[in-house]
């Protein structure tokens, strides 16, 4: 799927969109319930980020374990290798608070940008 940006008919993919709120959405997702890499994915995917990419998403875990926001513990796995689980902290969870508020705001801006005349 793609979004026209401009009048030169150039598009922004929407795995681009997704790239800025990718934090968000990984925090999100851990908030609920804790996951290994491919499971936070295959969530994220089944939720509608379909264009995610497995590699953004590992680097995302990596970074917010990183900076103090998720926790990690290593489970054994019978179905091939261990598996690295993370979970929220509670900086983590004072992160996404924020983050929630910030991202509400900024969709009612954007909505009220590209409302139009019929929509009042």
């Amino acid at each position: 799927m793609s979004f026209v940006v401009n009048s030169n008919n150039e598009s922004l993919d929407r795995s681009q969109l997704v790239k800025g709120v990718l934090d968000l959405a990984v925090l999100s997702v851990l908030s609920n319930e804790d996951g290994y890499g491919y499971d936070v994915v295959r969530r994220l995917r089944s939720a509608g980020l379909v264009d995610v990419a497995e590699a953004s998403v590992y680097g995302t875990l990596r970074r917010l374990f990183a900076t103090g926001m998720l926790t990690s513990y290593v489970v054994a796995s019978d179905e091939g290798p261990h598996r690295k689980y993370y979970g929220m902290t509670p900086v983590g969870r004072d992160s996404i608070a924020a983050q929630r508020d910030q991202w509400i705001a900024f969709c009612e801006v954007i909505n009220t940008i590209i409302k139009t005349k019929e929509d009042n």
